[in-house]
């Protein structure tokens, strides 16, 4: 039984990955119209629900290696109109995914710290 739920949870994971970069795309090129803001905390949640769900403890360490990167590098190009004269659109993107990633390395960057402190 707890092999299904494991099976389960990877399966929720992995569909919440999938439709949480889905819509961070969708909200950065600016489909959402007047759901932005409900978009917004919709990806958020779904990048709760990837971190709690679908990194286990051996994928951790590639996961914050790759997160942490793809958060820095999309910040800093967000932040710093690395994109504005070539293309703005992929600025809004890039925050999006943001919001979907933080919450996701956070969450695996604690539970791999509790897991260390537990050793």
């Amino acid at each position: 039984m707890a092999k299904l739920r494991g099976k389960a949870a990877n399966l929720i994971g992995s569909w919440s990955f999938l439709i949480g970069l889905i819509l961070a795309v969708l909200l950065g090129v600016g489909f959402t119209g007047s759901y932005a803001g409900t978009m917004v905390w919709l990806v958020f949640l779904l990048g709760v629900v990837v971190g709690l769900l679908n990194i286990t403890v051996t994928e951790s360490s590639a996961f914050l290696t790759s997160g942490t990167v793809l958060v820095l590098v999309s910040f800093l190009g967000a932040q710093e109109g690395v994109f504005d004269g070539v293309a703005p659109l992929l600025a809004n993107v890039l925050r999006s995914i943001l919001t979907l990633f933080v919450p996701a390395t956070i969450i695996v960057a604690l539970r791999a710290v509790f897991g260390l402190a537990r050793r």
